[in-house]
């Protein structure tokens, strides 16, 4: 098979000039009124921006201090990724009808941004339906359509004539030929995304009814054209967006916000890439550990997932002499007395080694384990227990760590949320690109805790390590940063 990189994809493509297409977007952006509200449906969603609020639950009480803060744009944490078709249900519905009555309250416009996973996975169509459905009834009016753009620069996630790649050592592989398209709870076979949104609605929308965003127009900055498709949406028709970087986005956002100006609206599914720029964002550089005001103190690095790309970025972490690993066998969880058993066990090894101040990495067996009966939800219940009983270690230690660093997004959707306590955070940036940094608050467990939160799907085998080394010697800044991946 032949290889394909992304300079085969740029290679025939105009390159273009971002500092006008950035003058002529912020013109845009300053036309429109109201939020943006980014339902993300895990915490890595924050992946690229800075100085924006996350809300770790999804209350009206959140809602309405989302609304009245100064800023253009927050999250809602919804955890949906790791919630059963029922449960995310009964969420998004509630979340539509709060937002509406927050709306109606301070005569706020809002634009809801769906935030998922670059590799596809999640909770889709479903979640963008429930929030079509509920607030057309909730505020009388209609959704034109639906944009789908799962690019995500910084963690090396790609489309191009429609196809979505996962850019690996420098290869892309289409995604339905990736690790994810297997996800046993969220799997699918289709690349092609006007495919995928056939495959995943079971053909209620057909391939050829979805329109396209394609490169050429973004770099023939046929502002026109997008615009025109768009103004053509309606019956929630649908539309993928193609992009090999952020002036594609940026193209895009232009001929997206002159039709939102017309009166038209939309839906968004799309990884964290297209929320930097709706918001208007500006990219910041690299967290350090001066940034993060890390002590001398360890710290903690807890790992969940179980993705090929976390196993090796954990082997790679333990070459490091100062680590020390406690090794949590998670496969207990069918035996109920040895799985508590273990749990106090964990605790305590890991407590003791914070308090003597070392970094420690409390992770699980590699190997999975499943339910076995076939039933993707029931491989979901396994994985939130197993999330829960990692959670409970967390919020069991006494000692603070100088840092805790969480692998895989219902893990650290947890470990913030439950172990922590966080309820209202502040990112901070991002410390490897992809990898963002909450700033815990304080009424949290450990106030003002640096809180690095490591999707199980991004990085290079040596990011982990990278992060670690940096945050281990403040004398020693280490600048470098893996491929994207």
């Amino acid at each position: 098979m032949q290889t394909l990189r992304l300079q085969d994809l740029t290679k025939s493509l105009p390159v273009l000039d971002s500092t006008p297409i950035q003058g002529l977007l912020q013109k845009e952006l300053d036309k429109i009124p109201g939020k943006i509200v980014v339902l993300d449906d895990d915490p890595t969603g924050v992946q690229t921006v800075h100085d924006i609020y996350v809300y770790t639950d999804c209350t009206i009480s959140s809602i309405r201090e989302g609304f009245a803060q100064p800023g253009r744009l927050f999250y809602l944490l919804t955890n949906s990724r790791g919630l059963t078709e029922e449960e995310t249900t009964t969420l998004h519905r509630q979340i539509a009808l709060d937002l509406a009555t927050v709306s109606q309250e301070t005569h706020t416009p809002f634009q809801v941004i769906l935030r998922g996973d670059s590799t596809l996975r999640g909770h889709y169509p479903l979640e963008p339906l429930l929030m079509k459905e509920t607030l057309e009834d909730a505020l009388s009016f209609r959704f034109d359509g639906e944009i789908l753009c799962p690019f995500f620069l910084e963690g090396g996630r790609y489309t191009a004539g429609d196809v979505h790649y996962v850019e690996d050592r420098g290869q892309l592989i289409p995604a339905g030929e990736t690790e994810f398209a297997k996800d046993k709870t969220f799997g699918y076979h289709a690349s092609d995304l006007k495919d995928y949104i056939e495959e995943k609605t079971a053909g209620n929308v057909k391939a050829e009814n979805v329109a396209s965003i394609s490169l050429e127009m973004l770099r023939n900055e046929d502002y026109l054209l997008i615009y025109n498709i768009l103004m053509g949406l309606h019956d929630y028709g649908h539309v993928v967006v193609n992009a090999l970087d952020y002036s594609d986005l940026e193209v895009f956002a232009i001929a997206f916000y002159r039709a939102v100006a017309q009166g038209k609206r939309f839906l968004i599914r799309s990884s964290a890439s297209l929320v930097r720029v709706l918001g208007g964002i500006s990219p910041r550089p690299l967290l350090t550990a001066k940034d993060l005001g890390v002590s001398g103190r360890g710290g903690l690095i807890v790992a969940g997932s179980h993705t090929k790309k976390t196993t090796a970025q954990l082997e790679e972490l333990l070459t490091l002499p100062h680590i020390r690993r406690v090794l949590f066998n998670q496969h207990l969880v069918l035996e109920e007395d040895a799985f508590l058993a273990e749990i106090d066990r964990v605790v305590a090894e890991a407590d003791r080694l914070i308090a003597e101040g070392s970094t420690v990495v409390i992770m699980t067996r590699r190997e999975r384990i499943d339910a076995g009966t076939g039933n993707p939800e029931d491989d979901l219940v396994i994985a939130v227990k197993i999330s829960s009983a990692i959670t409970r270690i967390v919020s069991l230690l006494t000692h603070k760590p100088a840092y805790v660093i969480a692998k895989g997004g219902i893990t650290s959707s947890d470990i913030g949320t439950k172990a922590l306590k966080v309820h209202r955070a502040l990112v901070m940036g991002q410390i490897l690109p992809g990898i963002p940094v909450w700033q815990t608050g304080a009424e949290s467990r450990f106030p003002d805790l640096p809180y690095i939160i490591f999707p199980g799907n991004v990085g290079e085998a040596d990011s982990l390590r990278i992060i670690v080394e940096k945050l281990s010697d403040l004398r020693k800044e280490d600048s470098s940063c893996p491929k994207k991946s």
